[in-house]
């Protein structure tokens, strides 16, 4: 009998927040998120390196609180100025291209509202590009929550939530063997498990260390970590 023909359907990204794995790489982030509307000056900056959870936690706080994502600022931060008064605003990869005199006024109009601005960027708010001086001294006073990469307690969670909803049982040995050599970052991990189930299917072999060896040793990530 031939090989099973496989139906791929996409799945959207999970922004729950009940989805998020708390650990002490991220609690205290965390902890200054959930203090919202009580911000200092009514902006929090989340800042952390890529794939440690910005995302996640952004579109989670979004939506319970109604706030509007902008994503990079750039000129529809300027044109929705009006529609955005009075609403929670959150603004990804601030760091990346929020014009400056749109980014002051967010800043200005969340310390006198109170509705809440979150920013998101990989860097820390004193170190981003600022021509203004006003809005240079804000970023400069700005509180600001930092995630640090993902843990083995949080990668071992989302790898066995990756391999769960693809009704995948990893073997006891293979998610221990994967936090001792993947890199420190759960869109890398959901990919790596996607690329597994792949290609075992693709070439009728079982879920393994071996499988995974193959897959590591292609990405040249592990630096000759194996056994």
């Amino acid at each position: 009998m031939g090989r099973q023909l496989r139906l791929e359907f996409g799945r959207p990204t999970s922004f729950r927040r009940e989805d998020f794995i708390v650990s002490p790489s991220n609690a205290p982030a965390i902890q200054a998120l959930d203090a919202w509307p009580h911000w200092h000056a009514g902006c929090l900056a989340l800042v952390g390196p890529a794939g440690s959870g910005k995302s996640h936690l952004a579109r989670a706080w979004a939506e319970r609180t109604g706030a509007t994502v902008l994503v990079g600022g750039g000129e529809e931060v300027l044109t929705s100025m009006d529609a955005l008064t009075g609403h929670p605003v959150v603004i990804e990869d601030a760091d990346r291209g929020a014009p400056d005199e749109a980014l002051f006024h967010l800043i200005n109009r969340a310390a006198a509202e109170g509705p809440g601005l979150l920013l998101t960027a990989r860097a820390l708010p004193s170190t981003w590009s600022a021509e203004l001086p006003d809005l240079r001294s804000r970023l400069n006073a700005m509180q600001v929550a930092e995630l640090l990469e993902p843990d083995d307690l949080i990668l071992e969670g989302v790898l066995q939530k990756f391999f769960r909803e693809r009704n995948i049982r990893p073997g006891e040995d293979l998610i221990p063997y994967l936090l001792r050599r993947i890199e420190r970052s759960v869109p890398y991990a959901r990919d790596l498990v996607d690329r597994m189930d792949e290609q075992a299917d693709a070439e009728g072999k079982a879920i393994s260390r071996a499988l995974a060896r193959q897959i590591l040793e292609k990405d040249g990530e592990t630096h000759g970590r194996f056994e």
